[in-house]
């Protein structure tokens, strides 16, 4: 694209949509017709330039037009409890719904893996001693020890509080480091696995897995699935950056992106719930079989959730992605 002859025929038209956005006075119909078709106009010359012949300037001055367009064209809006509605019924269980070819997979890989060193730290007392000292196994691993104190070592509600940010900045970690190709985020579950492998090692090793179990399901199912829907959906992130399919590498990450965003504030209130059953349920005085049934029905209406509701708003055609009439105007581009 020659650059100068592009803006030369087309200088006319940014002019006359900047006039019309100056104007004090109420638009007349045919003013507010050629408004828009000037509007779209625009942001069709912007992401041509963006894609064919970038100019810093150029593509600023396009931008702040067609934004304040765009803001003249459909009207400022304002967040509603009605967009909430829609986000938890719709939005957030399609796309989690919509990257479960990613995530299943990841939960499967994860676990096994999980269980694997579990059976190699709990088979293998060389490898139990260069975890620590034999007095500090003990001292994780008895009735009493640091495995079963840990969950009532702090007030219920400040220790929820800890999880769940804890929990809740891991998972936006796997989401953002994504798009680093999905490493960082291969790194981030293998530590998390690493840590369950060695608890499940250390107390199969002392003759007290059941006890152990009995402490991580009530609240690990749920927490754990969040962790890898977030895993799974950075390594969907990171393979867009590879692959990005018929759409531009620059699209297909801004649709992903924006996707990923919403899920982190959705996985953020799930992992509020684990983090709630973590911080009340797991160290309270229930029966073992109470605590597990808790959190196997909160893992079981979260499965659900996103199966039946996603799939349903998935088939509708949402997305994750935030509403069409809030996006930015694109070019379509060819298969």
């Amino acid at each position: 694209m020659d650059l100068d002859v592009f803006v030369s025929a087309h200088r006319a038209e940014w002019d006359r949509l900047d006039a019309l956005l100056r104007r004090r006075r109420r638009l007349t119909g045919a003013e507010a017709d050629e408004l828009v078709t000037l509007y779209q106009r625009t942001a069709t010359h912007l992401s041509l330039i963006r894609s064919s012949a970038p100019d810093p300037q150029l593509t600023g001055r396009l931008t702040q037009l067609v934004a304040r367009a765009r803001s003249a064209v459909v009207g400022t809006r304002r967040a509603s409890w009605r967009d909430v509605t829609r986000f938890l019924a719709e939005g957030f269980p399609a796309a989690v719904y919509r990257a479960r070819h990613w995530w299943i997979p990841t939960a499967l890989l994860s676990t096994a893996v999980a269980t694997l060193l579990g059976w190699w730290i709990g088979t293998h007392p060389e490898v139990q001693a260069s975890i620590a000292a034999p007095d500090e196994l003990r001292d994780l691993t008895r009735p009493g020890g640091q495995y079963e104190t840990y969950y009532s070592s702090h007030p219920a509600v400040s220790f929820a509080a800890q999880v769940w940010t804890n929990n809740a900045q891991a998972a936006a970690m796997c989401l953002v480091l994504g798009v680093f190709l999905g490493l960082p985020v291969l790194w981030v579950l293998f530590q998390n696995m690493l840590n369950l492998g060695i608890g499940v090692g250390l107390m199969f090793s002392a003759g007290r897995l059941d006890t152990f179990l009995g402490l991580v399901l009530p609240h690990g199912l749920l927490e754990l699935t969040a962790v890898f829907v977030a895993a799974g959906t950075g390594l969907r992130l990171g393979w867009t950056v590879i692959d990005p399919g018929p759409r531009s590498r620059r699209t297909a990450l801004a649709e992903e992106g924006r996707a990923a965003i919403a899920m982190a504030i959705g996985l953020a209130l799930v992992l509020f719930v684990s983090g709630a059953i973590e911080g009340f349920v797991t160290p309270s005085g229930l029966p073992t079989w109470a605590r597990i049934t808790i959190g196997i029905v909160a893992e079981l209406a979260f499965l659900a959730y996103v199966f039946v509701l996603g799939g349903r708003a998935a088939r509708a055609g949402h997305t994750g992605d935030v509403e069409a009439a809030e996006r930015s105007a694109t070019v379509p581009t060819a298969a």
